[in-house]
């Protein structure tokens, strides 16, 4: 991404914050940023464990993953069900923080030990608790055009 110059003037006479951006062409990077300031609330993920119900902070996530029709999410504390489709909480995440590594998973970037390149054709990824996931075959070179590799 290229270098972005941040400007804040305070003028006592607004009453409310105003954002312009100026640019000699739309590109990808200002639409992201048109609709990161756009959302008016966060959007939240929801998980069930038994019949209790908790909001998990997307920084404690692990991995989300689809099984047996169900989606999960792995956090240390433990794992959870969603209420959503894996496509549903992807839309939710930050797009800069988590990334799909197969049809079935998404992996929290902040949350990666290590990538192990050993395996052909594939990537190993050691998370922060221990555990290991595999990026699929299909994915590999995205996931590797994400970590600049």
């Amino acid at each position: 991404m290229k270098e972005v110059q941040v400007e804040v003037k305070l003028d006592a006479e607004m009453a409310e914050p105003k954002i312009i951006i100026l640019t000699n062409r739309m590109t990808d990077e200002v639409n992201a940023v048109i609709q990161m300031l756009s959302e008016t609330e966060p959007k939240l993920i929801t998980g069930f464990r038994e019949d209790i119900a908790a909001v998990l902070d997307e920084k404690d996530i692990l991995r989300i993953y689809a099984a047996n029709g169900k989606v999960f999410a792995v956090l240390p504390s433990g794992e959870y069900t969603l209420r959503l489709r894996l496509y549903e909480a992807e839309e939710r995440l930050k797009q800069q923080h988590f990334v799909r590594i197969s049809n079935s998973e998404i992996i929290n970037l902040k949350q990666v030990k290590s990538f192990d390149l050993s395996f052909a054709g594939t990537i190993c990824v050691i998370l922060s608790d221990g555990s290991k996931t595999y990026a699929s075959r299909r994915y590999v070179a995205k996931l590797k055009g994400v970590l600049g590799i």
